[in-house]
């Protein structure tokens, strides 16, 4: 009877096993932001994955903790939402062990305010929201940089230890998630909002209406396929591949004209 009973315990564990990631080598569930991450894989799935011998089951999610959880746990195969400093500085603070793949896209971080219409117009003192999130909020910082409300803002640097001379206008910060960003627009106690571009589309905003846009060139920030480190799943390196696909890149300049979303790795 215990030997029955240990068989079917087996048996059960290997079932949930499945179903919580793919049911087989082929088959691959992978974790995405809604836009644009989550849009093409479904390129992806629709037309390319049966061609290359895979399958893909898309699970959204819609903040940057949750996608990495479940990696680390074996609730999904792969994830693809994430750029790589916030990849590293997840791996480090959390201690994950992930692999990744090279830069798919890049979705440059806007400057957007609904109370003033150029950057010149933010006043001494003005509030501004930007992530919480340490590697997304240096690069916002750096966007306010090139954009002349900031001067000479160090590597690594926060909205806690600027100094007055780098924050000569005195600027104050409100620090929230990155998903909650876009929301505090229409705050009237808000001058501006450092947005990241996966919430920008979300809201259906466009980079060409933002205060100021994100450089592209040298840009360290693309977005990569991640998976868990020591996996041996050809289809992972098969998605990977069609990832970086003309097709895909031709998909994206046709989704994204105007540059919200830019395929490829700038550096």
């Amino acid at each position: 009877m215990r030997k029955i009973l240990i068989t079917l315990a087996a048996s059960l564990a290997a079932t949930l096993s499945l179903t919580a990631c793919g049911a087989d080598d082929s088959t691959l569930v992978v974790g995405a932001s809604p836009l644009p991450h989550a849009k093409i894989l479904e390129f992806v799935r629709d037309n390319l994955a049966e061609e290359a011998g895979i399958e893909i089951e898309i699970r959204e999610f819609d903040d940057y903790v949750l996608p990495n959880e479940a990696l680390a746990s074996g609730d999904i195969d792969a994830n693809y939402f994430q750029h790589l400093p916030y990849l590293e500085n997840q791996m480090e603070e959390k201690g994950y062990e992930f692999a990744h793949g090279e830069g798919v896209h890049i979705e440059p971080l806007t400057l957007f305010s609904d109370r003033h219409a150029t950057v010149e117009d933010i006043p001494d003192g003005g509030t501004v929201v930007i992530t919480n999130d340490v590697s997304n909020q240096y690069r916002g910082l750096k966007l306010l940089e090139s954009s002349g409300l900031l001067t000479n803002v160090p590597e690594g640097a926060t909205v806690l230890t600027l100094t007055d001379a780098e924050n000569p206008k005195g600027l104050q910060f409100e620090e929230t998630m990155p998903e909650v960003v876009v929301q505090q627009l229409t705050d009237p106690a808000v001058d501006a909002a450092v947005i990241n571009a996966n919430f920008l589309l979300n809201a259906g905003l466009k980079a060409d209406d933002a205060l100021a846009v994100e450089a592209v060139e040298g840009n360290p920030y693309a977005n990569v396929l991640v998976w868990e480190e020591g996996t041996d799943n050809a289809a992972i390196a098969t998605l990977d591949e069609l990832l970086h696909s003309a097709e895909v890149a031709d998909f994206i300049k046709q989704e994204w004209p105007n540059g919200d979303v830019i395929p490829g790795n700038a550096e």
